[in-house]
């Protein structure tokens, strides 16, 4: 009896054991969405730019080289000193070329004394020649005497005033009102008209020469914008394109191109490298945060969230990126406007990982 109860729960126990294995267990579950940060790209007008290096030059920047050789005996100024127009700067040993200027006048008093001579020569023989003393052939000869006397002081006074113009060179004055720049000589010091004495630099108009690269040289046309940065970025000033050359540097192959730049405060300096952003033309393109923006090897790369059926997850695009306007990038290749982009937690993100936006 006991046998026939053991064998018939045997089977109940059985039933029982496959049942609970034929129960669903728990379902396996990804990994949490990361709350990250996103904002939509957006699109803003910006500026097809290109950047170079300019040199400034003074438009009323002077070299003041003598006109004449001689020593050096007395300099009137020094170098930062601000000067009026005509000031003199320097002082050159006129001495011999007073010297000639006094011949020349001497010269000038004996053909006066010889004009006269001929004059009252030319009124005697005239006087002769209306009594019947004198011939026609006598006055003649008188008049010609006249009037080469009346030529050689005319030549003798044109001489007199070259050198005392010449003398007006050993006193070097200032071209214009400006600030004196470097004074390389000393006194004592023998000078010819290629020496440089100083210069004399106007504060005001000054012009940026930047060398465009040939390729782009068809692009370039008068009055396109011209900004000067400083070494943060900041704009010091505007301009616009007021010169092209013509013809390419068959050294460096690129364009001169000229831009006049205003310098009122004299915060720019002559022969001064700068910063210069030449604007082609204007455009509209998407910006991202620069904190959206990871550079891998030299490559830049950002996350954009995407829709998907389990919910937004973060992907790595490639992107190309412009220059920085404010604290966002331009955008030029890989995001469009209205993407989601991804702007915070980006150090713990990888391709496919769910995310979740922060609020």
């Amino acid at each position: 009896m006991r046998r026939t109860l053991k064998r018939r729960a045997l089977p109940v126990v059985a039933l029982s054991l496959a049942g609970l294995a034929c129960r669903p267990g728990p379902q396996a579950q990804g990994p949490p969405a990361i709350p990250v940060k996103i904002e939509v790209a957006r699109s803003v007008s910006v500026d097809d730019s290109s950047e170079y290096v300019a040199t400034l030059k003074s438009r009323g920047s002077a070299a003041i080289m003598p006109q004449v050789e001689g020593h050096i005996t007395r300099i009137f100024v020094r170098s930062g000193a601000r000067i009026a127009a005509g000031e003199p700067l320097m002082q050159i040993d006129p001495a011999k070329q007073q010297a000639t200027v006094n011949s020349q006048e001497d010269t000038r008093a004996a053909r006066g004394a010889a004009l006269q001579f001929a004059r009252q020569q030319f009124g005697r023989v005239e006087g002769l020649f209306r009594s019947g003393v004198a011939s026609q052939q006598d006055l003649d000869q008188a008049r010609t005497a006249l009037d080469a006397s009346e030529a050689d002081l005319h030549s003798v006074e044109a001489q007199v005033r070259e050198q005392q113009a010449q003398l007006r060179y050993y006193r070097v004055t200032a071209p214009a009102a400006g600030i004196v720049g470097d004074i390389p000589v000393r006194v004592g010091d023998r000078v010819t008209v290629g020496t440089l004495l100083t210069t004399v630099d106007s504060p005001g108009i000054m012009e940026a020469y930047l060398s465009v690269p040939v390729e782009r040289a068809a692009q370039l046309k008068p009055g396109l914008p011209v900004r000067i940065l400083d070494s943060t970025g900041n704009v010091l000033a505007e301009s616009h394109v007021t010169f092209i050359s013509p013809q390419v540097d068959d050294q460096t192959q690129t364009v001169l191109v000229k831009a006049g730049i205003a310098n009122p405060t004299g915060a720019l300096r002559p022969a001064q490298f700068i910063r210069a952003r030449l604007v082609w033309g204007t455009r509209d393109g998407p910006v991202v945060p620069v904190l959206a923006v990871s550079r891998i090897s030299g490559q830049y790369f950002a996350f954009v969230a995407e829709q998907e059926k389990d919910g937004l997850v973060a992907r790595q695009r490639p992107v190309k990126v412009g220059e920085i306007v404010g604290n966002d990038y331009v955008v030029l290749e890989g995001i469009k406007e209205g993407d989601r982009v991804i702007v915070s937690g980006t150090q713990f993100l990888r391709d496919g990982v769910p995310v979740s936006p922060q609020t």
